[in-house]
């Protein structure tokens, strides 16, 4: 072989070699997901992010054009809420991202990383600053929204009250509360419980101002629902698709059907309509492969699979 073909080789080898190295380094990653919220790292560091979720340099695929914001429920965060749901969006190819909203700066570490305490106006305008800073960083011009428990009602009231109408595109829910809990009192209402102390609330919970505002008797709620020319069943803003997706064993969801609300825009889940081995409680329900089958159908409704019927153990998922 002439030291001329030899040179060719070599340049050939280097070039596949090189070629090799770029296609790895740019594969999209691939990430564990456990089907379960308790994993080490969610206790370990309380202040951190959801494997795939906050990379501010992701880029939006052709075929998932729109980054995915996960609101999180009360007394969760950012990270242990999402260690289902963000790296299996990921892997789909979804952009993620995550806040933290509504923590409490006055109470020690780590708890201070603890989410959903604060009036559920003011988490709202936390959940539009940061949407907002996901379309800067990714260039998208909507989002798609995934709310587990209270982060159904902010994300909602962020729509309707924060422009967030204009910038959304589907927002799916998981153990939504549109009615409130508890409505167990001697009116079947919850007034019973705001009857005690302002609904203001920081004087019922100091730590919690947004916690009585999930009750039915709210008046967070009785706005949450106003009715205008441009809503649906008072609830919903007609340019948002809407996905609920509930479970008939929620224990803090009282009763399990506040969150169904129908309208023209909105489809309304039983997970165990499909699959009674799905026992799924409040928590289990965003680490079930059930619900989490529905949330993928639902982001994207031009791709849809079969939903999985496996077990389901309450409080861990599976």
């Amino acid at each position: 072989m002439s030291a001329f073909r030899s040179m060719l080789v070599v340049v050939a080898g280097l070039a596949l070699l090189i070629g090799s190295s770029r296609a790895t380094a740019t594969a999209e990653p691939q990430y564990p997901v456990p089907y379960d919220l308790f994993v080490q790292d969610a206790v370990r560091d309380p202040y951190g992010s959801a494997a795939g979720s906050n990379d501010w340099n992701c880029v939006p695929s052709a075929a998932h054009p729109e980054p995915v914001v996960l609101l999180h429920g009360l007394g969760a965060n950012r990270f242990n809420m999402f260690t289902t749901i963000s790296p299996l969006l990921a892997n789909e190819g979804y952009c993620v991202f995550a806040p933290t909203f509504g923590e409490n700066a006055s109470l020690p570490a780590p708890f201070d990383s603890v989410g959903g305490l604060g009036r559920l106006e003011d988490s709202a305008a936390e959940v539009g600053e940061f949407v907002e800073r996901v379309r800067t960083a990714t260039g998208a011009q909507k989002v798609s929204i995934v709310g587990v428990s209270e982060g159904t009602l902010v994300g909602n009231y962020y729509v309707k009250y924060f422009g967030g109408a204009h910038v959304v595109d589907k927002f799916v829910s998981l153990g939504p509360a549109w009615r409130g809990t508890l409505g167990t009192g001697p009116n079947g209402d919850g007034q019973w419980i705001l009857d005690l102390a302002p609904d203001d609330a920081r004087t019922l919970i100091p730590f919690c101002a947004g916690c009585p505002q999930g009750l039915p008797a709210s008046d967070f709620l009785a706005k949450l629902w106003a009715s205008d020319a441009g809503s649906y069943a008072g609830l919903y803003a007609p340019s948002v698709t809407y996905t609920n997706i509930m479970t008939r064993y929620d224990q803090l969801v009282i009763p399990y059907t506040s969150g169904y609300a129908e309208a023209p825009n909105a489809t309304n889940i039983f997970v165990q309509d499909q699959c009674s081995q799905d026992y799924s409680d409040h928590l289990a329900i965003a680490a079930s492969r059930v619900a989490t089958g529905y949330v993928l159908n639902a982001l994207d409704s031009e791709s849809t699979r079969a939903v999985p019927c496996v077990l389901v153990t309450p409080f861990h998922g599976g």
